[in-house]
């Protein structure tokens, strides 16, 4: 069959443009005069049935498969593949009026980026824009604003990415085009919080299909723009719209409703990425991917074909938030790419729940964001808002971002990654944990994968994030061990793809609730894995009484994964546990809550149980631990460090002893290693600091002497170790398959390059 078309008309050439949609049978060609008439109202839109099935626009045909980014093929290597730094100045309505376009390019260009955003928006246009409802700004008085941005940044071979807002618009499409907009409960549309002249759009509706193409199509006819871009969509949230097309979904905030969300999300990134490929092939379009572990749509299933992943994790503020941010993000971007391109923001502009876009953050804060992201295997990339004034009136950043830009330049080939990270240990994140489970504690998600994160580090472990849809065979072989930190949400086919990677010889470390509900959020009467760690659920999660002690674990024989815990019998146990069936010879039992004021009656009337608070089992080469507690929530929000030791301890005996890296040393520090076109790279970023848990670092705080065991491949030699940060050698020694060095100190980052032949 083939592929219906919708016209919709050219503004620039008075022709017609054709844009993949489903259509119905009688769509028909308007003219430019007709269409400056009616607007966008002329053009057919979809009929609404079609968004409520599978494919969101079901009687289309498919649109045509996603082709590669070819820039750069020469070498085989997209074109985005090989920047290294990115440059975007967020443009306001009053810029052009003010703006100092030529002390712009120059500067993005001195630090050696190799493309900056521009804005076109679909909010304020900052061309002179025909499209119907692209309104242009006040400031713009028919000036072609982004063009002469674009060709400042081409005079300096800068690629070009055009940035859209496709989220909001203004009353008067609401006027003409009221089911383009989100509706509440109530069937009013939803106006911004700080405009309330701008609207919410709604992704479902003909804006996304009819309108946004239409001014990209523009675009693409007035400029050889490099690549395609939209923030503010997807949101952030999962979206609650109760207009005509989402009243026939499924409820919102419900694994059906994902589903058709990330359908959607799907058909309409390949709608605009066929768009971006007609006129260029090397081009794309990319969206807005959020930011950490809260991204909405399906990340494995857009890592799948995606060009670029655009985080959007700009930085953190007072609020209490640990300093690793950007880290993580890297982690969850390595989960889902398989090397392809990832950025992550660092805002220059006053990050957090309290912002001034236009007044500079500390310069320790802005350079520990860009650390991590270099460090993490992404492409740093420096945000700015406005230019009052010329380039604006606090110029603080621009040396925030020469300082670092400079630094990288320099050593450009040992940001260079090759495949993977280094790593043994995987800690698999669960995105339909993230968006449906409800815990029955006050601690978030968040807060539970910050606190497993907080003790991989604190015991130097070298691990990635894995993606719950990518539990497959071919990528778990390079983990000696999973850690499972209550993904709560797992299906039949992810429990049998955990079953065999054990029967393999991997081993598992699990917590909480893990496979206690299948993917549709649907409570099982026994966990998913019960047979795999050999466990029973004997009832309901078992919570504490008001202000009691929660259960206490008592240490009944010794273990690895109770080693360090001396002249105690006790330790803490967890606010929340799943009761279990009785173990012969467990290490830990569970002691029940009891009292906790007044201290006279403050002891537990039942002082020994069969209980186990930990499964502890070894299966063939498999090492398994289950802890049927919150232990993370818990150790988050109470601070213990027993917790922490337990979890280092269980996370050690299941991985096993003979990690490819182990630093040996004072101070809290992030870890990771990468092969490169040099040889190897070592990236420890130092956060031993009083603002590790809430921003902003004022300063850095350097710790001694780090002592590095690294393990070198077979057939791999090492010739050099040279520390990038510090622009110096260091001497180093081989022991059996392995070299051993020293890095003297680390204020906030060091790089250990290790050349190899």
């Amino acid at each position: 069959m083939r592929r219906q078309v919708n016209a919709v008309t050219s503004l620039y050439t008075g022709g017609a443009v054709e844009v993949p949609r489903a259509e119905d049978p009688n769509t028909k060609m308007i003219n430019r005069r007709d269409f400056l008439k009616v607007g966008l109202a002329a053009v057919p839109l979809a009929p609404r049935t079609d968004l409520l099935g599978t494919d969101p626009l079901a009687h289309a045909d498919p649109l045509p498969p996603v082709a590669p980014s070819s820039a750069g093929a020469s070498a085989g290597i997209p074109w985005q593949r090989k920047l290294r730094r990115i440059g975007q100045t967020n443009f306001t309505e009053h810029d052009p009026a003010v703006f100092d376009i030529e002390g712009w390019a120059d500067y993005w260009s001195s630090v050696k980026v190799g493309a900056v955003y521009i804005s076109v928006t679909g909010i304020l246009a900052y061309y002179p824009s025909q499209v119907p409802f692209h309104r242009h700004g006040k400031y713009l008085n028919g000036r072609d604003f982004f063009g002469e941005l674009f060709a400042a940044a081409k005079k300096r071979n800068l690629r070009a990415v055009a940035r859209y807002s496709p989220d909001l618009n203004w009353a008067d499409a609401l006027a003409a085009h009221p089911d383009w907009f989100m509706r509440d409960k109530e069937g009013q549309p939803r106006p911004t919080a700080d405009t309330p002249e701008l609207f919410e759009t709604c992704m479902f509706s003909a804006y996304m299909t009819d309108y946004f193409p239409a001014v990209i199509r523009e675009v693409i006819s007035r400029y050889d723009v490099d690549a395609h871009y939209s923030n503010g969509w997807p949101s952030f949230s999962l979206p609650e719209c109760h207009c005509d097309i989402c009243k026939k979904l499924p409820p919102p905030h419900t694994p059906a409703y994902w589903d058709k969300f990330n359908d959607r999300v799907t058909y309409l990134w390949k709608l605009y990425n066929s768009i971006a490929q007609d006129k260029k092939a090397e081009s794309f379009y990319f969206l807005n991917m959020g930011g950490g572990i809260h991204a909405t749509p399906n990340l494995a299933q857009l890592g799948e074909t995606c060009h670029w992943f655009q985080a959007d994790n700009q930085g953190r503020g007072g609020e209490d938030q640990p300093v690793w941010g950007a880290a993580q993000q890297g982690r969850v971007c390595n989960a889902v790419l398989d090397g392809k391109m990832a950025t992550n923001i660092t805002g220059a502009w006053s990050t957090g729940p309290i912002r001034w876009r236009q007044v500079t953050k500390s310069a320790a804060e802005a350079q520990t964001w860009f650390a991590q992201t270099a460090a993490s295997g992404l492409v740093p990339y420096y945000h700015v808002i406005g230019g009052e004034t010329g380039l604006g009136e606090d110029l603080r950043w621009k040396k925030i971002g020469r300082d670092f830009f400079d630094w990288s330049a320099r050593h450009d080939a040992h940001f260079v990654n090759k495949g993977a990270p280094v790593a043994t240990i995987g800690v698999v994140f669960g995105q339909r944990t993230q968006l449906f489970y409800k815990q029955p504690y006050k601690a978030s998600m968040q807060q539970t994968i910050d606190a497993i994160y907080y003790a991989l580090l604190e015991g130097r472990f070298l691990f990635d994030f894995v993606h719950e849809d990518r539990l497959q065979p071919e990528r778990l072989k390079k983990y000696s061990a999973l850690i499972l930190p209550n993904i709560a949400l797992l299906s039949d086919e992810q429990c049998g793809q955990l079953r065999a990677y054990v029967e393999q010889g991997g081993s598992l470390l699990a917590t909480f609730e893990t496979s206690m509900y299948t993917e549709t959020n649907e409570r099982r009467k026994n966990f998913g894995l019960a047979d795999v760690f050999g466990i029973h659920a004997t009832g309901e999660v078992v919570s504490r009484r008001g202000n009691s002690n929660p259960y206490l674990a008592r240490i009944e024989r010794p273990h690895p994964i109770v080693d360090g815990f001396i002249d105690t019998h006790w330790i803490p146990g967890s606010e929340f546990r799943v009761p279990l069936a009785p173990l012969e010879n467990p290490v830990l039992t569970v002691v029940p809550g009891y009292v906790a004021y007044p201290p006279e009656l403050s002891y537990p009337p039942t002082p020994h149980t069969n209980e186990p608070a930990a499964v502890v089992r070894e299966k063939g080469k498999s090492r398994l631990v289950y802890i049927p507690g919150d232990i993370e929530a818990t150790m988050w929000l109470s601070g213990h460090t027993d917790l922490s030791q337990l979890l280092q301890n269980s996370i050690r005996w299941v991985a096993g002893e003979d990690q490819p890296v182990r630093i040996e040393g004072k101070g809290l520090i992030e870890v990771f290693a990468w092969e490169t076109e040099p040889g190897f790279a070592l990236h420890v970023l130092n956060y031993t600091n009083p603002n590790l848990h809430r921003g902003w670092v004022r300063e850095f705080y350097p710790i001694g002497e780090q002592k590095v065991r690294f393990r070198v491949p077979a057939g791999r030699h090492i010739t050099r170790v040279e520390l990038l940060r510090s622009e110096r050698t260091v001497p180093f020694h081989a022991v059996g398959d392995a070299i051993e060095f020293a890095i003297p100190s680390i204020e906030n980052y060091e790089i250990a390059a290790l050349h190899a032949s």
